[in-house]
């Protein structure tokens, strides 16, 4: 049964990796034997974190670029499956936080949310793709939200990069899974992570989160790296186009 998880000998991309939840799947996948290639814009941050996962004993490696710029990211992918091999597992993670009332949402505000949740997504999705279509293999794994589902006050642009997440997801699987890849997402619930700082930090929305959520408390990371090993692994050959949320129940419950 081990061997359905087992990921030795994969290499596996996770951009916006140097902290939070994309440095633990990183971790994650590392445990089960991969090789794992962390991506952000800061160089020396990413390097700080492939050391850390190298002293742990990991096969760590970075690959600097702005996922968000289509030169960058071609030349990117195109440098990772030169010098360090095929790219076998994609965690499209990158992404970014704005919380303003949404009348007075700014619109560069706007276009940068979706630029770095959104666009991302579709053109690092996109150049790794065309390389696993002609191995006919791969795994991409999106990180969606429960904000793909359901809304709160001063996140709306937030919610919509979401919910296209979710629905790309979607897309992806229905044009890629007939060339042997599988597409699915994570959606994460609240979890303490640098993203979600703010929220720690405020006593009345902690309060409010122990009692709206089934499970009472905030997510720990490292609980979202059986999800992320399942979706990268044999384990899950004929799921594709779902989204996996990891919520302690909050999807669940009104």
């Amino acid at each position: 049964m081990s061997d359905l998880f087992d990921l030795s000998g994969r290499r596996a991309l996770i951009t916006g990796s140097s902290q939070g939840i994309g440095l633990a799947l990183a971790a994650g996948l590392a445990r089960q034997g991969a090789c794992v290639i962390l991506n952000g814009r800061d160089a020396g941050r990413v390097e700080e974190s492939c050391r850390t996962l190298r002293e742990q004993g990991f096969d760590a490696r970075s690959a600097v670029f702005d996922v968000t710029e289509k030169q960058a990211v071609e030349a990117g992918i195109e440098k990772i499956e030169a010098e360090i091999g095929p790219i076998d597992i994609l965690i499209n993670n990158a992404g970014m936080q704005y919380r303003t009332p949404l009348e007075d949402f700014p619109a560069d505000k706007f276009e940068l949310l979706f630029k770095t949740n959104v666009t991302s997504v579709f053109l690092v999705g996109q150049a790794v793709a065309r390389h696993m279509i002609k191995r006919g293999a791969g795994k991409i794994i999106n990180i969606a939200s429960v904000q793909s589902e359901l809304a709160r006050p001063s996140i709306a642009p937030y919610t919509a990069t979401k919910g296209a997440v979710k629905n790309l997801t979607k897309g992806m699987c229905t044009d890629w899974a007939r060339y042997g890849l599988q597409v699915n997402a994570i959606a994460p619930g609240y979890f303490r992570t640098p993203l979600n700082q703010a929220l720690m930090d405020n006593a009345d929305f902690n309060a409010w989160l122990e009692k709206r959520t089934p499970a009472g408390r905030w997510g720990d990371v490292e609980e979202l790296i059986g999800a992320a090993v399942f979706l990268a692994s044999r384990a899950s050959s004929f799921v594709n186009g779902e989204t996996l949320h990891v919520d302690g129940g909050i999807t669940a419950s009104l």
